[in-house]
């Protein structure tokens, strides 16, 4: 059969070429009614629409082909030339943006970038599209090859291509950044940036390796890194729109929202009608607490694509936004269209739910969270058993004697304070209780832990080592307190001058055994909450990165057994290391339990700490708005209403052996 198809594609791509349309368009036609979701027979009945001045049934068909095929580069090239035909610039713009941001190597879409950003005026990206071009132009065919295949899907091939390239031709530039791009498909980020690290050595004033080294590093909340490399590009390049929007990211990442804010307004009158640049916008609106203004910014955004999921999804995390009639009618809409995009689609079902839940019908949303918890779930493809398999080796490693033999090792500092726990579980709420504290530091979600664990795992490039946590074991007195150091340094950009800070990573519970190697002296809270109310609460959470269990009651119910048990796991080896807090105590009695945290961390009581509400700082969670409200029962028991839907979660929890 894959052969009959693939001379089916030949034929119709010699007719094309031939310019023989008529002949084309009948031929895939009928490939198409055999293989009616075969990507290429769906693209070229496309091109073949196209080519006739079919343009309505072009798009249909290139609708079609999203709905089987949403990162395929090509169709969105092949879009973008439907929109040109039909005099429609910033569809046009739009199209071939999203071609190039999935397949680098589609000349034309550069091409047409150049030309259509030239006619609106905006020289500064027209510049950048015309620099990716001759980059292109300038690249040996075998490379403009493999990235087409990485751009096409075809990973594989492509890092064979690549491989055998640099086994035969030596170290290029190009080829690294490719290897890069595949490490970030594999969820290989400490391998990309070592990557993108040596192809910059080869050739430093390579202007997009430095931009994805920038991403890479951002990739890693590297941000203070990632705003040096930025700072180089634009000493350059000071126009350039994608540099200055990324360095505006930096610097929010880094809590440095005065340089952020006013970049993020300048790049706002420039680019408009930019959807995702509002939407980037307004999350730090949200984090700073100007609520008004991020609202609105959401809503242009969502105006600005009618599609755009995460525009409302945005809006729904707000937790305390409500969506009118008319915009419950737009998302429906939205939804239900053939035409949006799988990642559009299930931002709006959680958005859909949230908004349902708001309004008391809790059978549509729990309808809608569970049609968006199942797209998601099907693109993040959570493995709970490699999880489970890290932890009991971590478990077995990290033993009562192992830390015996070890104890002094590590930096002496005493500054951070450990909050763990699974999200959504009320860790927030005790990050701001405690940063309303005068001696201590509220920052965000550190990625530092997690960074230090993945380097300590080793490269896959270089065999990749012993891995982690077996690394553990190697660790010398001299190397921990130098990590601990290193960990210290890396987070000084978060703090304000205050004696302790948090790092509230909620996952660090897997990494408490490293703490304690390289921070003997840091204190770590657990924050516990009822496990209905936790798991079913994580269910309606859409994350932006990471928590890859968190779309399955399956997945939820276990990978929380596994949290459990190695919190357990850690009372026993390291007794009176881990302070733990249970969320519906801290509701009941608030200052008993404030009370009880400061104690442990060693500081004097301070009544700010129980009006936590009253605390300005920039907050990142889905809490965000929660935390800056008076203290209330009501959220204890709201997973109640869901009771109908919710015996597979009771299962599920059961199976895990809920505890």
């Amino acid at each position: 059969m894959q052969a009959v198809v693939d001379a089916e594609l030949k034929r119709i791509a010699s007719h094309l070429e031939r310019r023989e349309f008529p002949q084309a368009l009948t031929a895939a036609q009928t490939l198409h009614e055999n293989a009616p979701t075969h990507r290429d027979a769906l693209f070229l009945l496309a091109v073949s629409h196209r080519t006739l001045r079919q343009l309505p049934e072009a798009l249909a068909t290139l609708r079609e082909l999203e709905k089987h095929h949403p990162h395929f580069g090509r169709l969105f090239q092949e879009r973008g030339h439907c929109h040109v035909a039909l005099r429609a610039p910033l569809p046009a713009i739009d199209a071939y943006t999203r071609a190039v941001s999935l397949n680098f190597a589609l000349l034309e879409s550069w091409e047409a970038l150049e030309d259509l950003y030239r006619q609106a005026g905006r020289s500064g990206e027209a510049q950048t599209a015309a620099r990716h071009r001759a980059s292109l132009m300038s690249m040996p065919v075998a490379l403009r090859t493999a990235f087409d295949m990485y751009g096409n899907g075809d990973v594989a091939r492509a890092e064979e291509l690549v491989r055998h390239f640099l086994a035969t031709q030596g170290e290029h530039v190009d080829a690294l950044r490719l290897l890069a791009m595949i490490a970030m498909n594999s969820n290989l980020a400490h391998d990309a940036e070592l990557l993108l690290e040596r192809a910059l050595t080869l050739t430093p004033n390579h202007t997009a390796a430095r931009y994805e080294y920038a991403l890479a590093l951002m990739n890693r909340q590297r941000h203070e890194r990632a705003r040096a490399q930025l700072d180089l590009l634009l000493a350059a390049s000071p126009d350039d729109i994608n540099v200055r929007a990324l360095y505006a990211a930096a610097c929010a990442g880094m809590n440095d929202y005065d340089a952020a804010i006013p970049l993020y307004r300048e790049l706002e009158s420039e680019l408009p009608e930019h959807a995702e640049l509002q939407l980037t916008f307004a999350h730090s609106l949200k984090a700073l607490g100007r609520i008004p203004e991020a609202i609105d910014g959401y809503r242009r955004a969502a105006c600005l694509r009618p599609h755009f999921g995460e525009a409302y999804w945005s809006l729904a995390n707000l937790k305390t936004y409500p969506f009118s009639d008319a915009e419950l009618c737009q998302m429906r809409a939205a939804e239900s269209d053939p035409a949006a995009a799988p990642v559009d689609r299930y931002h709006l079902c959680f958005a859909l739910g949230k908004a349902f839940e708001d309004r008391k019908h809790y059978a549509d949303a729990f309808a809608y969270y569970q049609r968006g918890n199942e797209m998601k779930e099907r693109e993040v493809r959570f493995n709970a058993d490699a999880v489970a398999t890290t932890l009991r080796l971590t478990a077995s490693l990290c033993t009562a004697e192992f830390f015996a033999a070890r104890n002094g090792h590590g930096s002496e500092a005493a500054d951070p304070i450990f909050i763990v726990g699974l999200p959504r579980s009320g860790s927030t709420l005790v990050e701001q209780i405690l940063a309303s504290h005068s001696q201590i530091d509220g920052t965000m979600e550190l990625a530092e832990i997690p960074r230090l664990a993945q380097d300590l795992h080793g490269s896959s490039l270089t065999g990749g080592g012993p891995g982690y946590p077996r690394r553990l074991a190697d660790l010398s007195a001299l190397v921990c307190r130098r990590l601990g150091e290193q960990y210290l340094r890396d987070t000084r950009v978060y703090r304000t001058g205050k004696r302790l800070f948090i790092d509230k990573m909620p996952n660090n519970f897997q990494h408490i055994g490293l703490i304690h190697l390289i921070l003997p002296n840091a204190k770590i809270i657990d924050v516990r909450r009822d496990p209905m109310a936790c798991c079913f609460s994580i269910y309606k959470q859409l994350f932006a990165a990471g928590q890859r269990f968190a779309y399955s009651f399956d997945s939820i119910a276990r990978y929380r057994q596994l949290y459990v048990d190695l919190m357990a796991h850690w009372d026993r080896v390291l007794p009176g290391k881990v302070l733990r807090i249970r969320h519906e105590d801290l509701v009941a009695d608030l200052e008993k339990n404030v009370r009880r945290m400061l104690e442990f961390c060693e500081v004097e009581y301070e009544p700010t700490c129980l009006e936590f509400h009253r605390t300005r700082r920039a907050v990142h969670s889905a809490s965000s708005e929660q935390v800056h409200q008076p203290l209330s029962t009501e959220g204890v028991d709201h997973w109640r209403h869901f009771e109908p839907w919710l015996d597979p979660l009771r299962a599920a929890l059961r199976r895990a052996g809920a505890s």
